[in-house]
């Protein structure tokens, strides 16, 4: 993607990092509308922190060119740098970065108070925010005396209050446990569709990266594996890192052996001398011949009452039930294939289990 892109709010054109002899960000490039919410996803040290502090300004990049509006923040080749605090950006840290010696209305206050503004205004403001985060109630106690989501719904509000032009997640939600992950996530994501700030998040969760983002950039070493919404990565991932990083999947050697139509075929997998041809769809760019990876979710593998066409025939080594689903092994030769049943009809330890695939949900992908 270029910086010519008239349709990119944020643009990102080849940037490239280096930290002493390692090139922590190799030349990615993209672009996203005003509004939007993507996610850079991927795990530690693959780009994705580097990458949003470089479109802060809290580094300097060896390469590309970095744009929001008609504003370029920085271009080594033109010899361009913004400061961080002229980038008119709110950012939201792991560590909430409050100030613990003010109010949380006082806190909330600050970037309109070095903006110069009018005191009314600032109150105004101030209030607005506050109601909209959920904290209003809270306004006149120390930061401190929050909660740990509290205390991060009160860093959203001072990030927002000034109505940036870009707000930047770092990995927010990682100090909080589980259940106020889940339930800050979607407040997070509600939020940001009612202020419509474009934004850009960072994790390493994939639960939130499906659950917030508009589309999501998965990364690995510096690069861009796959770009897409959240269905499309999850359903259709482009090759075997990506099968592997998003969820869980069964993914397993195989061989192209037939090219029906673009972008499906068959693929043929092997075990103990047993070996079974599965319709499925194929990856852009494999060719009947060659070497993939059977990716397929444990919800499309399917247990049945009898063999047939397409069919593998396994014994089942665990059922855990585990509420609204039991999670379920079958052994396939040295391959345990991993399967969701419902609680009503599941295999028991020890079952002879036959498993069917769908063509539509057994995806041929890259090694």
């Amino acid at each position: 993607m270029t910086s010519e892109n008239a349709d990119s709010y944020l643009e990102v054109d080849n940037l490239v990092k280096y930290f002493g002899d390692d090139k922590a960000v190799d030349g990615i490039s993209f672009g996203i509308p005003k509004g939007a919410f993507l996610t850079l996803l991927g795990p530690s040290g693959c780009g994705k922190t580097t990458t949003l502090m470089s479109i802060a300004g809290l580094h300097t990049i060896d390469g590309g060119r970095i744009r929001v509006g008609e504003t370029v923040f920085t271009s080594p080749k033109e010899g361009l740098f913004l400061p961080p605090e002229k980038r008119d950006i709110g950012m939201v840290f792991q560590s909430y970065a409050i100030w613990p010696h003010m109010t949380v209305a006082q806190n909330v206050a600050y970037p309109l108070e070095i903006r110069e503004w009018q005191r009314s205004d600032i109150d105004d403001r101030v209030a607005e925010v506050l109601k909209l985060v959920g904290l209003t109630d809270w306004a006149d106690s120390l930061a401190t005396n929050l909660s740990g989501g509290q205390q991060q719904r009160a860093s959203l509000a001072r990030a927002i209050v000034s109505n940036p032009s870009l707000l930047l997640f770092d990995e927010p939600l990682s100090n909080l446990d589980l259940k106020l992950r889940e339930q800050m996530r979607v407040e997070l994501k509600r939020i940001q569709n009612e202020v419509g700030i474009t934004s850009i998040y960072v994790t390493h969760d994939q639960s939130e990266a499906l659950v917030m983002s508009d589309e999501i950039i998965v990364m690995s070493k510096g690069k861009i594996e796959q770009r897409g919404g959240p269905v499309e990565i999850y359903s259709s991932p482009v090759n075997e890192y990506v099968s592997n990083f998003i969820g869980i999947a069964n993914l397993m050697k195989a061989k192209v052996v037939e090219v029906s139509e673009p972008g499906l075929g068959k693929v043929e997998v092997a075990q103990d001398g047993q070996t079974v041809r599965l319709p499925c769809r194929l990856t852009p760019g494999i060719a009947a011949g060659e070497d993939a990876v059977l990716s397929v979710r444990p919800e499309n593998v399917h247990a049945v009452d009898e063999s047939g066409e397409g069919t593998l025939t396994g014994e089942c080594t665990q059922a855990i039930f585990l509420g609204s689903y039991v999670d379920c092994r079958v052994r396939w030769g040295d391959f345990e294939w991993k399967v969701i049943s419902h609680p009503r009809n599941h295999p028991r330890t020890g079952d002879k289990v036959h498993l069917r695939f769908d063509a539509e949900h057994t995806l041929a992908v890259q090694p």
